[in-house]
């Protein structure tokens, strides 16, 4: 009976915000994530990782040994183990603390800590911040709406960056950079995106009015994607507002976070 009173506390503090320990173990525990972060990127700096190495091991190891603790605990008070470590946050739990296990077989594993991060998705749980978790699930649902024209685009794109790509093949050759079709492809598609490398350009004139309907082609085709997202995006919000009926009237086309009506100002039932 001890036993279980034990575990039911640590429950509480570990799993639960309600009570100010459970929130301020929630807290801790995030800016424990955020510091061990922080000692990782500083290990990838060369001159900081040269001088300091030693320090920011023992940290690093440190912070492994804490969360991996963390994780022993929760399952230890999890009324439902199994269904902790097969949850999201369990399996993000379990990946947090592995590569550094594993960077003692594999030199460099350690760097996939940088998975730690999706723990400090608990912030929306601890600071009830759950109403924006609302607001994702509208563009998540938008997204998903539109993925089929997005497809459709992706493949036109992909289309065009070929047969710009065997073009500029054909018109420059290897001596230009162009060694072959799927490298050409390349610098088509890094045209295209207007992001522009300039580690292969044409030298003839023929191949520089290609790359100028390229990247022309690029400017005109970049909106579309946005043009098409925002269209969904403000049809969902419709959506939202239309399935937003007063309690008295019975109108639609309230704002989602309304409280009262704009028609008759009767409360709305959340």
């Amino acid at each position: 009976m001890n036993d279980q009173t034990h575990k039911e506390k640590i429950y509480t503090i570990i799993f639960g915000t309600t009570t100010p320990a459970g929130k301020y173990f929630d807290i801790t525990l995030i800016a424990c994530i955020l510091i061990s972060m922080l000692v990782l990127m500083l290990d990838s700096v060369q001159a900081l990782a040269s001088e300091y190495h030693y320090f920011l091991r023992i940290a690093e190891w440190f912070f492994t040994i804490l969360f991996t603790l963390e994780y022993m605990l929760r399952i230890y008070c999890s009324p439902k183990p199994w269904r902790y470590v097969t949850s999201f946050y369990g399996f993000i739990d379990l990946i947090s603390v592995l590569p550094s296990y594993l960077s003692l077989f594999f030199s460099g594993a350690n760097y996939l800590l940088m998975i730690r991060l999706f723990r400090v998705l608990r912030v929306f749980r601890v600071f009830k911040l759950f109403r924006y978790l609302s607001e994702a699930n509208v563009l998540i649902r938008s997204l998903g709406m539109a993925r089929r024209k997005i497809l459709v685009f992706f493949i036109s794109v992909l289309v065009l960056s070929t047969v710009f790509g065997s073009l500029m093949y054909i018109v420059e050759g290897g001596q230009n950079g162009f060694s072959s079709i799927p490298k050409s492809i390349y610098w088509t598609i890094v045209t295209i995106t207007t992001v522009g490398y300039g580690d292969i350009t044409p030298h003839t004139v023929l191949g520089q009015f290609i790359a100028s309907l390229a990247m022309l082609t690029g400017y005109s085709i970049i909106a579309i994607p946005t043009g098409i997202l925002t269209a969904e995006l403000s049809q969902e919000i419709q959506r939202e507002r239309n399935n937003k009926a007063c309690g008295i009237c019975d109108r639609y086309g309230h704002d989602v976070d309304a409280h009262f009506c704009k028609y008759c100002g009767g409360k709305i039932p959340d």
